[in-house]
């Protein structure tokens, strides 16, 4: 082997390896979400107190949210991995039903936006969470901005949440 091609070869390994531990956007979403861990505190569109809480589960291949508010906003939202390519919420809603979202990243990486893709319990045009956007403002604040659809009519509901000290 001539020295060209032992550098050659050593650059190939290189660069294969570093792509193996390239993470990508969503797994780096993942990661953020991971970093929600703890309390957060703000309040509901009507004033009423919100708290929502972040925690791994599941030898941290989940994180679990959970919105407890003052009544049927009271819910829980699973966040995992599929594969490396596709991060998914499953959100276990007031309504009954369990849609599943899937997310894509803003090119800053701030942003996760949540789209439904399919779920269960659901009638065909009943209610349902169609959408969640999360914002990462900083390692103390960020948003949820939460799409319920029923029958073709959006309802919106914005958190403005803040890490409980």
């Amino acid at each position: 082997m001539t020295k060209s091609t032992r550098i050659v070869a050593v650059l190939a390994i290189a660069l294969a390896a570093t792509a193996a531990l390239a993470q990508s956007d969503v797994q780096k979403s993942f990661t953020q979400l991971k970093s929600l861990t703890g309390s957060w505190e703000g309040k509901t569109p009507d004033g009423k107190p919100l708290l929502v809480s972040f925690r791994e589960t599941a030898g941290g291949s989940a994180i679990m949210s959970e919105i407890l508010g003052t009544g049927p906003e009271n819910m829980v939202s699973m966040f995992n991995m599929d594969g490396p390519n596709k991060l998914l919420m499953t959100h276990y809603c007031g309504a009954g039903n369990q849609p599943r979202m899937q997310a894509s990243v803003s090119p800053d990486g701030k942003t996760i936006t949540f789209t439904f893709f399919d779920g269960t319990n659901i009638a065909p045009g009943a209610g349902h969470m169609h959408s969640m956007v999360l914002t990462l403002l900083d390692n103390n604040h960020h948003t949820e901005d939460w799409t319920f659809v029923d029958h073709g009519k959006e309802m919106k509901e914005f958190f403005d949440l803040h890490r409980k000290e």
